[in-house]
């Protein structure tokens, strides 16, 4: 029977190292490796977190936006009402395009103008596309950070890989009783450093794409209201023609 096993085997006194002692135990090199993870785990989370809370949001002002844009409320009351706060989302769009329309439309002291001016439309449609472009920016913003540390952190974690078994088995040619139970620390301290690396890369990288897969489909809620509206906005201006 190897003896390392029977020593294992016949000692009460002898236990497995825990995660935080083979941390401690690590050589600097797989210390700088997990830390780096860890903190690349505290930023992953909390941007996912941030992100999460606000596509939620998102989601949320835009069906109570259309829920009372098509309840048949008349669009000036609306108008009114939103543009005395600060709005985003398909009420930005809404309140960008009303007050281009209005401005192009209405004379200085409010009358309804004689004739509108030409190029209203084109004007409309460059407002709402600026403010859809900022919303939707809004919610990317933050998102390259994702990316980077689903790339990165299997990287640092085979860096600290490498330096863990360096030093086990440097250790152990220095050793005249070289044996698995002095390799094994080495071992263990560096496959954590790569577990730990793809622990942190696989949500980063799931979360990049649901949060991409989701700012495209917002976009595309916002770019379909924008529509709506211009074409509402279209037959106003030709009525008034």
């Amino acid at each position: 029977m190897n003896p390392d096993a029977a020593l294992a085997v016949g000692d009460p006194s002898f236990a497995a190292p825990s995660v935080l002692g083979l941390i401690l135990d690590a050589p600097l090199g797989v210390q700088l490796a997990i830390a780096a993870l860890l903190i690349a785990l505290v930023w992953s989370v909390t941007v996912i977190v941030r992100k999460l809370i606000q596509f939620a949001r998102a989601r949320k002002e835009a069906d109570k936006f259309e829920k009372v844009f098509w309840s048949g409320q008349a669009l000036d009351e609306l108008y009114q009402a939103l543009s005395q706060r600060r709005n985003g989302g398909m009420a930005s769009l809404f309140v960008v395009a009303m007050r281009e329309w209005k401005r192009s439309t209405e004379t200085e002291n409010g009358q309804p103008a004689a004739r509108p001016m030409t190029g209203v439309q084109d004007r409309i449609d460059t407002v709402t596309n600026v403010a859809l472009l900022r919303d939707v920016e809004g919610l990317g913003r933050g998102l390259t950070l994702l990316p980077a540390i689903a790339a990165a952190a299997p990287l640092i974690g085979l860096f600290g890989l490498a330096w863990g078994l360096m030093s086990a088995f440097q250790g152990a040619a220095g050793s005249d009783l070289a044996s698995l139970a002095s390799v094994s620390p080495g071992v263990a301290q560096g496959l954590l450093a790569a577990a730990l690396g793809w622990f942190v890369a696989i949500p980063a990288k799931i979360f990049a794409l649901k949060f991409e897969v989701e700012r495209t489909r917002y976009a595309a809620r916002l770019r379909g209201f924008a529509d709506e509206f211009s074409a509402i906005l279209s037959r106003q201006i030709e009525r008034a023609v």
